[in-house]
């Protein structure tokens, strides 16, 4: 059986339009609609000399006229700018219409600077030169995107430039004594004027036209430049977690005494390396949370809880830390309870930050004090340090990424500068407030501002999206209540 030969013909891709054209087009028209009630109050002034002063019919005619050139460019300009640029058909078509438009318009106004001449016989002509001379100018400054169109207008422009001191020397015969020749040299002078205005304002929008393109160019390299980098460094990451938990895990077992006695000069080597390690993964993780964020990788998990156990536990988990530093986590229990839906883990994740940042940076001896006030619609967790003080003026460097306040070699105190940059995105992403504020005596007061539910959070919905907590759209309360205040919460 012979097998029937089946040709599949070219693939057939859409031509769009030259991307260059159609952006030349939009800037030509987007001034066209901006500068619509400039024209038209020009247009009135003049119309209104005419009137008084010369042909009561020139007017009227060139009011009509006026309308109809108006109207066709407003309503062109508008239907490009609201093109999406994409079809050769209608590039092409709305290219010819905006030389249509561009020959009544430019008509018009000849027409209207042509009969006011015409009626004012041998003489100077200021008026309708000025118009003009107005115009042709008007022309340079704002339609130089489409150098085919301004040719156009400007060749209209200077043809009724020249026929005017032309037609009065040619009917009156002239002589070259005569100030009627004056006036011919003086509108080529201007011509000129006109020409080199054309020139500059066109060279102006093409450079600012092709660093535009420039930079789209190098916006486009640095997406790609970007997108390897996050996942050159969260592959590097996740390699190096894996080892680093294995090798934690190890030094744990070896310092619980697990494996055996050690000599106390392995134990002090090993509590190095543990210590370091740790230090490691806190790193990694932290370098792992910043990837997910840029990524827009981020998960929640949103559930009801009770802010008191969550300071709780915060102080718990970071005491033996603190104590390490001669520092005293205390909780100063509310009178109320307070119940908000978050992620438990992740909001842990900031509380151990702000505790073990208020440790660090507080001297040996002193005290951190922790707590939770409600102010109307919303919980206040407050951590307040007795240490140096940050300036509110640090602001910006405090919540950076990668940035510590003193980055110095010889600093009292390691970590990567992502803490803080890492809290403000979970805070932030969780529909809470991060910030703080320097203490009228010592130290400085982090506080996390979350929205209540209800009583002791029991009532609140299971499995909450996170994206309902940032839109504001969860059932976070019954009624709305009061807004804060503002005021600093109580030390």
């Amino acid at each position: 059986m012979s097998q029937e030969k089946v040709t599949y013909g070219p693939i057939h891709t859409p031509h769009l339009a030259d991307a260059t054209k159609v952006q030349q087009m939009r800037d030509y028209s987007q001034v066209g609609v901006n500068l619509f009630w400039q024209r038209q109050m020009i247009f009135a002034a003049a119309i209104c000399l005419s009137a008084f002063y010369y042909d009561l019919w020139l007017s009227i005619s060139t009011v009509i006229l006026i309308a109809i050139s108006e109207t066709f460019d407003y309503l062109l300009f508008l239907r490009i700018t609201r093109w999406r640029g994409r079809s050769p058909r209608l590039a092409r078509l709305f290219m010819n219409r905006i030389y249509i438009g561009t020959v009544l318009s430019a008509g018009v106004i000849s027409y209207f600077a042509l009969g006011i001449a015409l009626q004012q016989g041998a003489t100077t002509h200021f008026l309708p030169l000025f118009f003009l001379f107005a115009a042709a100018l008007f022309a340079s400054m704002n339609n130089h995107h489409i150098l085919p169109v301004l040719m156009l207008r400007l060749a209209i422009y200077g043809a009724t430039f020249l026929f005017i001191p032309i037609w009065d020397i040619v009917r009156t015969g002239a002589s070259i004594e005569s100030e009627l020749w004056t006036q011919l040299f003086t509108v080529v002078f201007v011509l000129y004027f006109i020409v080199d205005c054309s020139r500059i304002f066109l060279k102006m929008y093409r450079t600012n036209l092709r660093q535009l393109e420039e930079l789209k160019v190098e916006h486009e390299k640095t997406k790609i430049a970007f997108k390897v980098k996050t996942e050159f460094v969260s592959t590097i990451s996740h390699e190096l977690r894996t080892p680093m938990t294995s090798i934690k895990g190890s030094l744990d077992m070896a310092c619980a005494g697990v494996l055996g006695e050690m000599t106390p000069q392995m134990e002090k080597v090993l509590k190095i390396a543990q210590r370091n390690s740790a230090r490691l993964t806190s790193i990694i993780n932290e370098i792992l949370d910043l990837q997910k964020f840029e990524a827009g990788k981020i998960s929640f998990d949103i559930e009801p809880l009770e802010v008191q156990t969550i300071i709780e536990d915060a102080i718990e988990l970071n005491q033996s830390f603190a104590g390490n530093l001669g520092v005293t986590l205390r909780y100063a229990k509310p009178s109320e309870p307070a119940g908000i839906a978050t992620d438990e883990k992740r909001l842990q994740q900031v509380m151990s930050n702000l505790l073990s940042n208020a440790a660090k940076f507080s001297p040996a001896g002193s005290t951190v004090k922790v707590t939770s006030v409600n102010r109307g619609d919303k919980v206040r967790i407050s951590v307040i340090d007795e240490g140096i003080g940050l300036a509110e003026s640090e602001r910006e460097k405090v919540f950076d990424e990668f940035s510590q306040i003193d980055s110095s070699d010889q600093r009292a105190v390691g970590g990567t500068g992502l803490g803080m940059n890492i809290s403000k995105r979970i805070i932030e992403a969780l529909g809470g407030q991060i910030d703080y504020f320097k203490n009228d005596g010592p130290g400085t007061t982090f506080y996390i501002d979350m929205p209540l539910g209800n009583g002791t959070g029991k009532e609140l919905p299971h499995g909450m999206a996170v994206k309902d907590m940032v839109n504001g759209e969860g059932p976070i309360g019954d009624e709305p209540s009061e807004k804060p205040d503002g005021e600093r919460a109580a030390a």
